[in-house]
């Protein structure tokens, strides 16, 4: 007799096939899903943990989440995040800038009221422990097709020696041969002019300024062509005589972003910020690298016409809280990687974000502020995928040894690199030698050293800001001694450019920002911004214990001088570490460098010694670690390195001069080059 499956056998048959073909249907779906949870039950085992570390998303309210573009690490232990205007235009427009002080112990924010946009500004750590900001953005770029009104650059001229003039914005400049008005957007200071010689032999030499004009009207009939002498409207008698403008090409070319003087000190104590004396060049883009008597250079940046600033550098002394030019030019693309090395040498690695002439100024070498002289360091690899990479002083800093992570090639090209290269600056002829390749091509990576002197790098992207969701979730340590790299937990969202990230005082890295141009493979959609903020704990704060510090307040110690603390267990502490805290932004944190100390056990504690080259240990504020002997660091303690006294007898380093360097004409030459760096970005 034929076989009849039973009308229940028949349904539960049918039900299987519907299971089936939608399990089918949804296989991928499933599997994504199984395959997220296996991920999260891994990550989250202890003995992941104590391999690769872990991360964890902060918890921040709306009302403090900014997009963070520079962060920096107070000897508060709290972190200031800046956004100024965020690169939002809108922001800019409505003059809405942001600053946040987050506080990762008690995971607590509070609103700063920012002066200016600080938006792409440099900044830097103080002596005092104060942070130094400077530079900002002035105008936001204009790409070809969005420029309305014909505008540019207005060289304006005072040959009157006996006072200066001060144009407000809005000035106007009618040409004498073209009879074209064009407008300032902001304004302008004048000096007065110079007057040498004496009697029948005197000199009047014309002082200048320049500003950025439009016209007073849309159009193509304002656009101008050629040279002109423009009076200024307002003027008579003899301030119209000695008070004039000239501009060359008054167009409807792409105008780049624009910078600004303004200078303010960051107190982290009375948590605001303080104004202080302006830099005599605007700088969008620069780098402030503090020196080891505690004063600051600053260099590049695009100027108040957005041009990049054509190598006049200039230093901030925090005595006195005033800018003087250094008496020589030097010329570096915009976010040079600028560290202080050994005998107050500058090291350029050729690391450097954005904007300035391709076959200029991208040479690593070292820099010798006094004579300006410059000394290429030959070998690196991949020359022409420097910009965006990252350098770091490899630890422990008495061993100059630096290290350039990833980059990409110039402006928007494609082109990104999986090369580091190594190089120490104690050999009698440095040269760049390859290390071990990152985990991917990728520029825009993130590195922080570590007390246990590894060196964290994490995220960037393959393509130009992400694009075609190139992002790469990946995290590596570097093990300097050995020479080589090891992977970590993966990353918990993608960071390219606008990232950055920071150790903290008890040994966590915070990571912030990431600033995609898309938002889709294939770049159609607006990215956004991310300003989620992550922690990463490293492997070393998964153990059962870590040394441990009994006495906890801040301490001032000089260089060469010696201080005692109380400690758990002293025999298992094996080293000590002086790091100083980092100042991110656009792949450079030239502050963070980890210096070895001597150290000397007692029966309840150690003493730490501290090293007596104030090139190795500029002034300022630091975390001391101790490490014991599987590398676990402890919770740091501040210490404060005063500026050293000068032997009697020793020369200042180059002050620079009040006047402009040598080479500055005063006079339009047309366009310095056409910035070839990053485009519709800040």
């Amino acid at each position: 007799m034929r076989f009849q499956p039973s009308r229940r056998t028949r349904r539960t048959a049918a039900g299987a096939t519907v299971v089936c073909a939608l399990a089918g249907m949804n296989g991928p779906a499933l599997w994504d899903y199984t395959a997220a949870r296996y991920h999260t039950y891994t990550i989250n085992q202890p003995a992941y943990k104590a391999r690769n570390g872990h991360w964890d998303v902060v918890d921040v309210p709306p009302e403090y989440r900014i997009n963070t573009i520079h962060a920096a690490l107070l000897h508060t232990g709290k972190v200031l995040l800046v956004a100024g205007s965020g690169n939002n235009a809108a922001n800019f427009k409505a003059k809405s800038f942001r600053t946040v002080l987050w506080d990762p112990r008690k995971n607590t924010f509070k609103n700063i009221p920012t002066p200016k946009d600080l938006f792409c500004a440099g900044h830097t750590q103080l002596p005092d422990g104060k942070l130094l900001v400077a530079g900002g953005t002035q105008r936001y770029e204009k790409l070809n097709g969005d420029v309305t009104k014909a505008g540019g650059l207005m060289v304006v001229h005072n040959e009157n020696p006996d006072k200066p003039m001060t144009f407000p914005a809005g000035t106007r400049f009618t040409g004498k041969a073209n009879h074209k008005t064009f407008e300032s957007k902001d304004a302008v200071l004048v000096p007065r002019a110079t007057k040498t010689g004496e009697g029948d032999k005197v000199k009047v030499t014309a002082s200048t300024a320049r500003v950025y004009v439009e016209a007073l009207e849309k159009g193509p009939t304002y656009e101008t062509g050629t040279t002109d002498n423009y009076r200024i409207d307002g003027l008579t008698g003899v301030d119209a005589q000695n008070n004039y403008g000239i501009a060359n090409k008054l167009s409807f070319d792409k105008k780049d972003f624009q910078g600004i003087k303004d200078s303010f000190e960051f107190d982290p104590v009375a948590e605001r910020y303080i104004t202080v004396d302006p830099m005599h060049e605007a700088r969008w883009y620069p780098t402030l690298t503090t020196l080891q008597d505690g004063r600051v250079l600053s260099v590049s940046g695009l100027d108040e016409i957005g041009q990049v600033v054509p190598g006049k550098n200039e230093i901030y002394d925090p005595k006195t809280k005033k800018w003087t030019y250094l008496p020589q030019e030097r010329f570096f693309p915009t976010y040079p990687a600028l560290f202080l090395a050994d005998k107050g040498k500058i090291f350029y690695t050729g690391s450097n974000a954005g904007y300035g002439p391709a076959d200029k100024g991208r040479t690593p070498g070292l820099w010798d502020l006094e004579s300006n002289s410059f000394t290429e360091v030959p070998g690196i690899s991949d020359p022409d995928v420097l910009e965006t990479s990252m350098s770091v002083l490899l630890p422990p800093a008495q061993e100059q040894r630096f290290m350039v992570l990833g980059g990409g090639g110039v402006g928007e090209d494609r082109k990104s690199t999986a090369r580091t290269r190594i190089v120490d600056l104690r050999e009698d002829k440095p040269r760049f030698h390859d290390g071990p390749d990152l985990y991917a091509e990728v520029r825009y990576p993130s590195s922080v050293i570590l007390p246990d002197d590894t060196v964290l790098t994490t995220n960037g992207s393959g393509d130009y800001r992400g694009r075609s969701q190139s992002n790469v979730l990946r995290a590596e340590l570097y093990d300097p001694g050995a020479n080589s790299t090891r992977g970590v937990a993966d990353p918990l969202v993608g960071r390219n450019y606008h990232s950055g990230a920071l150790l903290l005082p008890d040994g966590r890295v915070m990571t912030f920002g990431s600033d995609s141009l898309f938002g889709d493979k294939d770049n159609t959609r607006p990215g956004t911004f991310q300003q989620q903020i992550d922690l990463y704990t490293p492997p070393y704060l998964f153990r059962d214990e870590r040394p441990a510090f009994k006495d906890t307040g801040p301490r001032t110690v000089g260089l060469g001088e010696r201080t005692s603390y109380r400690t758990s267990d002293p025999k298992a502490i094996s080293r000590a570490r002086l790091i100083r805290p980092g100042s991110f932004t656009h792949v450079t944190n030239i502050e963070q460098r980890s210096i070895a100390v001597d150290l000397a056990r007692s029966a309840d504690g150690v003493t730490v010694t501290i090293p007596k080259d104030p090139s190795l240990v500029p002034p300022g504020w630091y975390m001391l670690d101790l490490v014991d002997e599987k590398g676990t660091p402890s919770e740091a303690v501040w210490i404060k390195v005063p500026v050293a006294e000068k032997p009697s007898g020793e020369q200042e380093q180059p002050s620079g001069e009040q006047e402009k360097p040598s080479g500055e004409q005063g006079e339009p030459s047309g366009e310095q080059g056409e910035p070839s760096g990053e485009q519709g970005e800040g």
